[in-house]
């Protein structure tokens, strides 16, 4: 069987999940690899048999999307010329995490395209959203990579087809300890901005892990770092809590470790408010865009919090099976 994984290339989740589901996928046949997108921090250890500049929301340094960034970087022809010529028509089986370049190839070729994402999540109205508001990014949600099926991603089950998460086996591998400090995670963010609101809690050590940075520096009592996939999972592992963004896969791995979270959504990220009220829902505690008491509240948090109990079995495997079994060709 010939099996063609896409994987959207904006963030580092999808490239973390496809790190566990490339070698489910392996036995059952050949696997190529697509990837499309310019945000990535991590990437992946197997060969990638296509790379398309694909269509990437940039991240700014100020809490949100850079709109101006994002436009003046999107090559929508060559977005175009890359769906045309991908040859989606030569696989038994594709498979895809959030990534337009194939899903729109299956689409205008009228080949099953199978969604395994987290984003596949939100195809479902019971999946949480902030009070219960639309908002006009759910089109994105629903029209960035569009599928023939969907299997899904999120902190609980709220549908059928939705899993709870895909938590890497280096991260399930991990023993966790606490050795006091925080890590921080908010790539939507300039150091500088985070060190004006982090020194204002001194008794803290914050391991920053920054977009902005190619080299470890100190701001009083706050480390950056620059993103590293090994040295991040081990602040992870002995950190007492996370401050991070509205994502999912981050949050969900601090989740599963027994480590306190923080999140603190992208503004105008339409995605991120979702999973910001998802973890609520939870017990996370999160910072509204609309708030002005951050310094407050993180030190409620690091002072007054605990963790939260979660249980996200490792089905990967049986997913994988279930998927390849239900949609694939029988060559």
């Amino acid at each position: 069987m010939k099996i063609l994984l896409a994987v959207q290339g904006t963030g580092n989740g999808h490239i973390s999940r496809a790190r566990d589901i490339i070698p489910l996928l392996q036995p059952f046949g050949h696997v190529d690899i697509a990837i499309s997108g310019t945000q990535a921090d991590v990437g992946l250890d197997q060969e990638i048999r296509y790379r398309f500049y694909g269509f990437s929301f940039i991240f700014g340094k100020k809490g949100g999307v850079d709109q101006w960034e994002t436009f003046k970087k999107a090559r929508l022809i060559q977005l175009w010329k890359d769906i045309r010529k991908v040859p989606v028509q030569d696989y038994d089986l594709v498979i895809n995490d959030f990534e337009p370049v194939v899903a729109w190839a299956c689409k205008f070729r009228k080949i099953p395209c199978i969604a395994l994402s987290h984003q596949s999540s939100f195809l479902s109205r019971k999946t949480p959203r902030p009070q219960n508001k639309w908002n006009w990014a759910e089109l994105v949600l629903k029209y960035y990579a569009p599928s023939s099926s969907a299997i899904g991603f999120h902190f609980e089950s709220y549908d059928s087809f939705i899993h709870t998460p895909v938590i890497r086996k280096e991260i399930r591998d991990l023993v966790p300890e606490n050795k006091g400090h925080y890590t921080v995670y908010l790539p939507a963010y300039g150091d500088e901005l985070l060190a004006r609101y982090l020194e204002q809690i001194p008794e803290i050590t914050w391991e920053v892990f920054s977009k902005h940075t190619h080299e470890d520096y100190w701001i009083k009592n706050i480390h950056f770092r620059p993103i590293q996939n090994k040295a991040y999972n081990q602040s992870l592992s002995t950190c007492t809590g996370l401050l991070t963004g509205g994502g999912f896969e981050g949050p969900a791995e601090c989740l599963f470790l027994g480590k306190k979270l923080f999140s603190i959504p992208m503004d105008g990220q339409w995605e991120q408010q979702c999973n910001a009220a998802a973890m609520e829902k939870l017990g996370v505690p999160i910072f509204w865009n609309h708030e002005k008491d951050l310094p407050e509240r993180l030190k409620k948090w690091v002072f007054n919090t605990h963790p939260i109990q979660v249980n996200f079995p490792d089905q990967t495997q049986s997913i994988v099976e279930d998927l390849v079994k239900k949609y694939g060709k029988k060559v």
